[in-house]
């Protein structure tokens, strides 16, 4: 961060200290950030003041008003701006100190003179009700005095966009810590950002057109970070492009932050939409309409989506592949994969479909990579990206990396425009050692990227090489390291099947095995009434079922007190016994009476069903990961089980699944099968196992050595206490 950036900070954070008292730490944030919005516009608007407020009081005397009075303000106050910007109240910051007993109403004088879309900008913060509390605290004037220092010049040729684009950020998240926000709020480090705009614009040749028109979207915007280092980035290298950002933000502070950095730029405002992008009706998507050639994103994650739930879930049901959310949903403690939804429906149509494509970036703990079984959760969202063929590379990041968390995260690369070379593959970078400590820390941020780590991050994905090198490691620690790999989408897909033991159990009515009758439920539900308000039959319903529970249990002790090793056998003795004595045998009460009775028995007979069949024993019952056959084509479509016009596809996992029953599984059990009504299709993406380098541990020798060598410093400070 430069040092004119970290300076400016701090100045602002001297002043935050003035409102102590009135306002708890947590609560500076509703003063300083609206403020500091003020202070910049203030700068940008005070060379033009007294021509705008000449030309004003002109066109009023002459009956302009409208759209007509509108332009001509915009222009006079900045020229050649598209979006207007100007203030036609008499006031500026110096001016609100020279009348210290009105300041209150003069400030609110003062934002009310604003153009419109600036004065939409205040609203959002609710800035109103600040400047009371403040007035009636009496510090409104130490803040306004404090804030028109000339050290705190915010015009854009003393503190560049990129630079408000820094303080902002970090005067938000330092906010947000002291406000104790949740963990999923995680703030992107401008580096990330960065290294995310070289990834999703490298190769991308058609950017750098001269005149080129692209639009570029995120969909969680905060501040607007993403979106300003994407517009820089690129117009660094085509300052003829064409670029219209677009994002959406629910919470009313960074959507207020974003919407100024845009107006100041001279950029639509209107493309910021607010609300929550998950939801629906007027807080749900703000471009439904839309799609985009980039989209960027850093969404909560490791934070429940249980406020969208019912929207989510009514639109996955009632639209399925037609909306947002057809192929599944994450589990209810972490939506971040939703967003990643929301963002494909967004693409535009691919070149093979006459389009010109969409590519993403999209920053994720590690959960959306490996999370939720085989089905309709996060497994089938990395299961229709994958075999859509759509998943481009995923770039894994240092630990320690953001402001509010210490975890590990990684870049996932999407697009609908693959290169030729790039089609049917997936690349894995290993980007966990590219990075360098900080001088000093914040908050959880310890690490950072280079210059240096985010050109070879973008060359080894550029470069696309199978087992790419690089040196890694902090100063003297440097290795060789493999740190690109490249396989083919399948590789990524696996079966899970079902695999069954037959159910093998002995049978014995001895005194112990009856007793165990008691703690079966249908069994124990015999003595209890279904009666609701007549106590006396209450109680006549107890006394017969204990007395039906008295009579099975003296049929069950007139039968031998021998072991019996197969059911078809024990069975029909059961039956007799029971149609001897006169007593019924309901299906409930004859299975109760077998489950007491019985113990898994290996060397028992196998229990076979009506048709013959043998039942599986469910305490022995497995499952089988099995890679992809390479003969069943991708993809395979969601729910191909349930379709008859899927016999081959059906046959051909089938038998790919018993050849590895043969080969893998019946070798040492013999009498497994499969249940092939439970084989799913399951993709999980396990990075850290791909780049995983064995160490050994060291020698006992060392460690013992070790351990002495403390053991005598410990007892040398001893000695020193005790002395």
């Amino acid at each position: 961060m430069p040092a004119n950036t970290t300076n400016l900070i701090n100045f602002v954070f001297d002043i935050a200290n003035k409102l102590r008292g009135p306002y708890r730490p947590p609560q500076y944030r509703k003063v300083m950030l609206p403020m500091t919005v003020l202070r910049r516009l203030d700068c940008v608007l005070e060379p033009t003041k007294k021509q705008v407020l000449k030309e004003y009081q002109k066109l009023k005397a002459r009956g302009h008003e409208g759209n007509a009075l509108h332009r001509a303000l915009a222009s006079k106050a900045i020229s050649g701006r598209k979006h207007p910007l100007y203030n036609i109240s008499p006031y500026t910051f110096k001016k609100l100190l020279a009348d210290p007993e009105n300041i209150a109403s003069n400030l609110t004088s003062y934002i009310n003179g604003f153009s419109e879309s600036a004065r939409e900008i205040f609203d959002a913060f609710g800035f109103e009700a600040e400047i009371a509390k403040l007035d009636k605290a009496n510090r409104l004037y130490l803040i306004v005095k404090a804030f028109a220092d000339p050290k705190i010049d915010l015009h854009p040729d003393r503190v560049s966009n990129h630079d408000m684009g820094y303080v902002f950020e970090e005067l938000v998240r330092k906010f947000n810590e002291q406000a104790n926000e949740e963990a999923g709020d995680h703030f992107t480090p401008r580096e990330v950002i960065r290294l995310m705009a070289h990834l999703l614009y490298t190769e991308d040749e058609d950017v750098y057109t001269p005149g080129i028109a692209r639009t570029i979207y995120d969909p969680t915007a905060g501040t607007g970070g993403m979106l300003s280092v994407s517009e820089e980035y690129i117009t660094e290298q085509n300052p003829q492009a064409h670029l219209h950002l677009f994002g959406q933000e629910y919470n009313e502070e960074s959507w207020a932050v974003c919407r100024s950095d845009l107006l100041i730029k001279d950029e639509p405002i209107e493309n910021i939409a607010f609300g929550d992008t998950l939801g629906d009706g007027e807080t749900g998507d703000g471009h439904p309409d839309r799609t985009f050639h980039y989209m960027l994103a850093n969404p909560p994650f490791g934070v429940e989506w249980k406020p969208q739930e019912d929207t989510v879930k009514k639109e996955h049901k009632e639209l399925g592949f037609n909306g947002r959310f057809g192929p599944g949903l994450p589990r209810i403690n972490d939506g971040a994969t939703l967003f990643l939804l929301h963002m494909l429906s967004k693409m535009n149509p691919p070149p093979a479909q006459g389009g010109e494509g969409s590519k993403i970036a999209i920053v994720f703990n590690g959960s959306p990579l490996f999370n939720g079984e085989p089905g309709p959760s996060e497994s089938n969202i990395r299961r229709w990206i994958i075999e859509n063929d759509w998943l481009d590379a995923i770039i894994a990041l240092p630990d320690q990396l953001f402001y509010n968390t210490g975890i590990y995260t990684y870049i996932w690369l999407v697009t609908n425009r693959k290169a030729d070379g790039r089609k049917g593959k997936v690349q894995l970078i290993d980007g966990t050692r590219h990075y360098r400590k900080m001088k000093k820390s914040l908050g959880n941020k310890r690490n950072e990227l280079g210059d240096e780590h985010i050109e070879e991050l973008t060359r080894l994905y550029g470069d696309f090489a199978n087992g790419a090198t690089c040196r890694v490691g902090l100063n003297d620690e440097l290795e060789e390291r493999v740190c690109s790999k490249v396989f083919d989408n399948r590789e990524f897909g696996y079966l899970k099947i079902t695999v069954e033991r037959p159910l093998r159990l002995n049978f014995q009515a001895s005194p112990e095995r009856i007793e165990r009758l008691w703690q079966e439920t249908a069994f124990a539900n015999l003595a209890k009434s279904k009666k609701r308000k007549d106590k006396a039959e209450q109680d006549a319903e107890v006394k017969a079922g204990e007395e039906t529970q008295r009579r099975i249990i003296e049929i069950l002790q007139g039968l031998k007190d021998r072991r019996y090793d197969d059911r078809a056998e024990f069975e029909p003795l059961l039956k007799a016994a029971f149609k001897t004595a006169g007593e019924k045998l309901p299906a409930p009460i004859k299975k109760a009476i077998l489950g007491a009775l019985s113990e898994g028995d290996p060397e028992a007979a196998i229990c076979r069903d009506a048709k013959g069949n043998p039942e599986p024993d469910t305490e022995l019952r497995d499952s089988e990961i099995v890679p992809l056959p390479a003969d069943i084509p991708l993809p395979l479509p969601i729910g191909y089980e349930k379709n008859a016009d899927n016999a081959r596809l059906l046959e051909l996992v089938r038998d790919h699944c018993e050849d590895y029953l043969d080969r893998e599984v019946l070798p040492f059990v013999d009498d497994a099968w499969i249940d092939h009504g439970k084989t799913k299709v399951g993709y999980e993406i396990p990075i850290n196992r791909h780049f995983y380098v064995y160490k050994p541990p060291r020698p006992i020798e060392e460690i013992e050595r070790d351990i002495q060598g403390l053991e005598g410093e410990i007892l040398d400070l001893l000695k020193r206490v005790t002395a």
